[in-house]
């Protein structure tokens, strides 16, 4: 289809024409022309929104659904639909489906699932056979069928010569590892954040050193063998503190922070709603605030919903039986919004693309239109009438959210 943006604000530092506000036609998914006043012409559907501002298409580094295995939960088809009206015209999907994602032919399941959509999904294949941290799957063959990195989705890598080999043998194809950063020996049977609140609440807790010593000793592997590391969704002030002196020793490790660990601490658990119940536990204001300074720095490179959605039979229980996991897509601009500048949030939106290698394309003429579409101005409190997805369990229901996400433009086509 073809389009025509007007009054469009371009947020994005790559483009001759960030902060202005300009007319922007598309044709066939290429960006045909930019200019302060462009003209309707036959063929060409006319998007007038209120103060609508478009930047590089928004990328997510961890976002789960149910299918294959898990359909109730969710479908590709319907989280595709989700990722695109809440702005992200990329996705990188976890491999905890029903079987593992481990095999290129998974791999080739889930690209083919998602063809011919305005939101591109990039497979994550599992770094182990079934995720059970024993043998390494077959890389390579993944990443030739479309996989863009390795890694079992909440599951720590217990055994530090497995990681060693991981490294070693992915830089022979330039893969990216990722390593999730819990101490299992560490955090026993914990559900929630150790601290006082724990106490309190009489439930057992995960202290953040089993995250710390895990993230110590894979920076240690990272050091001895070289090769790329990501390690997603950190949650304390200590990991920040260790991933920046790796940066600064030149070691190429990379890493992410889930968005509730950004604006929800400990003490919403006082409730004992289950949709606050996340791996990582929800940690300190201190984390809060030494997180937000990780990004503020460079040194936490990406935000990710960590989308994960749960059905009610394994949400709604009790607190030690439901399983880890809140959606996050719908609710993600709003709250970055709310908590970073517009230029902090649009930047840890799309820098995920550079580190997963995957294309991150500015805004110019001749070039392909890959934009999300917002406005951001106003509040509004997040309620039920926001979640598109199939499964309910957000932890942002009740919160305050800053700007609106309007949608999509990318692969020729448009979701507004």
């Amino acid at each position: 289809m073809n389009f025509l943006l007007k009054a469009a604000t371009v947020i994005d530092p790559s483009s001759p024409f960030h902060h202005q506000t300009v007319d922007i036609l598309i044709e066939n998914g290429i960006i045909k022309d930019i200019d302060a006043l462009l003209e309707v012409s036959e063929n060409v559907e006319e998007i007038k929104l209120h103060n609508l501002h478009v930047s590089k298409g928004w990328f997510d580094s961890s976002v789960s659904y149910g299918e294959p295995g898990y359909e109730e939960r969710e479908t590709i088809e319907n989280g595709l639909f989700v990722a695109a009206k809440s702005g992200f015209t990329g996705i990188a999907l976890n491999p905890n489906t029903l079987p593992i994602i481990d095999t290129s032919a998974s791999v080739g399941f889930l690209k083919g699932k998602s063809l011919q959509n305005a939101v591109s999904l990039y497979p994550i294949g599992a770094l182990t056979v079934k995720s059970e941290g024993v043998d390494l799957a077959e890389l390579y063959d993944m990443q030739q069928a479309g996989a863009i990195a390795f890694g079992d989705y909440k599951k720590a890598i217990q055994n530090p010569n497995l990681l060693k080999i991981a490294l070693l043998y992915a830089q022979n194809f330039d893969g990216l590892v990722l390593s999730y950063p819990q101490d299992n020996s560490i955090a026993g049977k914990g559900m929630v954040h150790e601290e006082e609140q724990s106490t309190l609440l009489g439930l057992k807790g995960i202290p953040a050193l089993a995250e710390e010593l895990q993230i110590s000793r894979d920076l240690f592997l990272l050091e001895y063998t070289g090769g790329k590391l990501h390690i997603p969704t950190i949650s304390t002030a200590k990991s920040v503190q260790l991933i920046r002196e790796a940066k600064a020793k030149g070691l190429q490790v990379s890493c992410s922070v889930s968005v509730h660990h950004l604006y929800l601490t400990d003490q919403e658990l006082s409730s004992f709603d289950t949709n606050y119940k996340v791996l990582p536990p929800l940690r300190t204001q201190k984390d809060i605030e030494a997180l937000l300074e990780g990004i503020k720095d460079g040194t936490i490179d990406m935000v990710t919903s960590d989308h994960q959605p749960i059905d009610i039979e394994h949400k709604k229980v009790e607190f030690d039986n439901a399983k880890y996991g809140t959606i996050g897509l719908e609710s993600t601009f709003g709250i970055l919004n709310t908590v970073l500048s517009l230029e902090q949030t649009i930047n840890v939106l799309t820098s995920g693309r550079d580190v997963f290698k995957v294309e991150n394309i500015s805004i110019d003429k001749g070039n392909r239109a890959n934009l999300s579409l917002f406005n951001p101005k106003g509040t509004n409190t997040f309620s039920l009438d926001h979640v598109l997805s199939t499964s309910k369990n957000s932890a942002f229901l009740g919160k305050e959210i800053t700007g609106k996400v309007y949608g999509v433009i990318s692969n020729g086509k448009g979701i507004i």
